[in-house]
């Protein structure tokens, strides 16, 4: 399948449903964790996921991917999942929420840079321009909504994460021309889900131990952020580019601040709106495709009559 150039209108629903569900997941985290340790965290978080995309796949009949794909897969799903999970998880323990808003954030450029050396995805000048102008309109919005932010050695853990996740959006590209996507993403939660269960071997005890708001919220973690957002998520990476997709996670923190406004009052400052602007202009310069040049006129010679 070819992937178009421009993001279409069902690609930018599905990154929509994406950059909701996940926005609602840094809160979940930090919520769930004063049960649960940051590995058991991770393992319901993937393992609620698998059950539902096992549930999904079985009901659609989806096949599985080919078995050539299956190493790949697996560590994608080690890198992309377990890893990433683990890693921010642990970093929610100490690094600040506006840190780790900043850093997750370089998302956009590590894709970018890992889909030019992995996939030979070239790169206009005009999109990266548009992603350095919005993460310049990112790091404006968390600066200005009074979030504290220090950086500590634990944020390098964040940077693992923006690494792993970098991967496993490019990693994935390739696959789905020959599998079916659903089957692709089934596959790397249950490779992430293994490679997390050492990590979380106390969550039976801990989930008798839990109050069920705290179980509520894994169970959020797992249904919604993670089933339903990498399926959104994925969908649009078989729409559009790595790069094009991945570009619109700066608006996370600019989500998170309207969200804090509309539910909580938290009014934002005229730095925040700026902010949001700027990142709102570099997503739309980073997606921007450039006009096809005029042909150039055809000068059709007239033979010149000889007498």
């Amino acid at each position: 399948m070819q992937t178009p150039e421009r993001l279409d209108g069902r690609a930018l629903a599905y990154i929509g449903i994406a950059l909701l569900t996940w926005s609602s997941a840094y809160a979940a985290i930090a919520y769930s964790l004063a049960s649960f340790t940051p590995g058991e965290v991770a393992l319901a978080r993937l393992s609620i996921g698998t059950l539902c995309f096992a549930i999904l796949l079985t009901v659609k009949r989806v096949s599985l991917p080919a078995r050539r794909d299956w190493p790949q897969l697996i560590v994608l799903g080690v890198i992309g999942l377990t890893t990433y999970h683990l890693c921010l998880n642990i970093a929610e323990t100490r690094v600040a929420s506006g840190t780790a808003a900043i850093l997750i954030s370089l998302v956009p450029a590590a894709t970018a840079a890992v889909s030019a050396i992995w996939v030979r995805e070239r790169l206009s000048a005009r999109t990266l321009t548009g992603l350095g102008v919005a993460l310049v309109g990112v790091v404006m919005v968390v600066l200005a909504s009074g979030k504290d932010v220090k950086f500590e050695p634990m944020a390098a853990l964040v940077l693992v994460s923006v690494m792993a996740s970098a991967i496993f959006f490019v990693g994935q590209k390739p696959l789905f021309a020959r599998n079916s996507m659903l089957g692709v993403t089934g596959f790397t939660f249950l490779a992430g889900t293994l490679g997390a269960l050492p990590f979380g071997l106390g969550l039976p005890h801990a989930l008798m131990a839990a109050p069920a708001s705290h179980i509520g919220a894994l169970l959020w973690l797992g249904i919604a952020p993670t089933f339903i957002g990498y399926i959104a998520w994925n969908a649009a990476l078989q729409r559009a580019t790595a790069s094009q997709v991945s570009s619109f996670i700066y608006f996370s923190p600019p989500i998170a601040v309207l969200i804090g406004w509309v539910w909580l009052g938290e009014r934002p400052t005229v730095l925040t709106l700026i902010g949001g602007a700027i990142t709102v202009g570099g997503v739309v310069l980073a997606n921007a495709r450039r006009r096809p040049s005029a042909p150039a006129a055809t000068v059709v010679a007239t033979p010149v009559k000889q007498s």
